[in-house]
């Protein structure tokens, strides 16, 4: 028999919580017909949830995911350039 499943780290929830966070933003819009987040702060919370993962991963080898990272990466910057070519 394995023993308890280890509970979640306190980074590990942060990023569920950051998770959360996006859903929930990008979510009322949709539900509510109002306006749609500021896609600032959308990429800036992925950021943070970026930074999260790269802290996660120098304590565990395992979520070492260079190929995640770069995905992230890129959907970040398309959110910034699309944002940037918005009209005032």
């Amino acid at each position: 028999m394995t023993g308890p499943r280890p509970t979640p780290g306190p980074l590990t929830l942060f990023s569920f919580a950051l998770l959360g966070l996006l859903a929930v933003l990008l979510l009322i819009p949709l539900i509510t017909g109002g306006p749609p987040p500021s896609p600032y702060l959308i990429a800036g919370l992925l950021l943070l949830r970026l930074g999260v993962q790269f802290l996660r991963s120098r304590q565990d080898e395992r979520l070492r995911r260079p190929a995640s990272w770069a995905f992230d990466l890129l959907l970040i910057g398309l959110i910034f350039y699309v944002a940037g070519n918005q009209p005032g």
